[in-house]
């Protein structure tokens, strides 16, 4: 196991000016049923979020998509659900479907109102190249799905 906390030059303060970055953190930490990433910091956590262009041509994409990206693909984007709830007040709920050649969607939603979505393609190289652009990603997912739940909110509570 690697004790590098650096994540390609970023530091820490990423992670600490990011509310987006802050709850996905809090997502893996919530599903980390065996204690692993207790003592990890948020930094490492999100480590392999990160992924130069370099390593996705380096990964194949024969074969289905492995449990572990398809994890973090759904901890994103409960992430983006967990802000959104947070911001509105509205319960948001994932779906996530994923053929195994690493097509599909990801869906959140709140009653019948489809908050956000994202097609999927290649989701064997899931990743971003900084921190930064996770947390700017992450953020504009949030900031849409806000936007309807504020617009639609009757539709949300159905």
């Amino acid at each position: 196991m690697s004790t590098d906390n650096s994540v390609n030059g970023s530091n820490n303060t990423v992670v600490l000016n990011s509310g987006f970055l802050k709850t996905l953190v809090q997502q893996i930490r919530g599903q980390d049923t065996y204690g692993v990433y207790r003592n990890w910091s948020d930094e490492l956590i999100l480590k392999p979020f990160v992924v130069s262009k370099q390593k996705k041509r380096e990964i194949s994409l024969e074969g289905e998509v492995d449990a572990v990206t398809q994890s973090r693909i759904m901890a994103f984007f409960r992430a983006i659900a967990a802000r959104i709830e947070q911001e509105t007040g509205l319960i948001s709920q994932v779906v996530l479907d994923l053929s195994h050649e690493g097509f599909g969607w990801a869906l959140v939603f709140s009653g019948r109102l489809l908050l956000t979505k994202k097609t999927l393609r290649d989701a064997h190289r899931f990743g971003f190249e900084s921190l930064e652009k996770l947390a700017e990603e992450g953020e504009t997912y949030v900031k849409k799905g806000v936007e309807l739940g504020q617009t639609y909110p009757e539709v949300g509570k159905l």
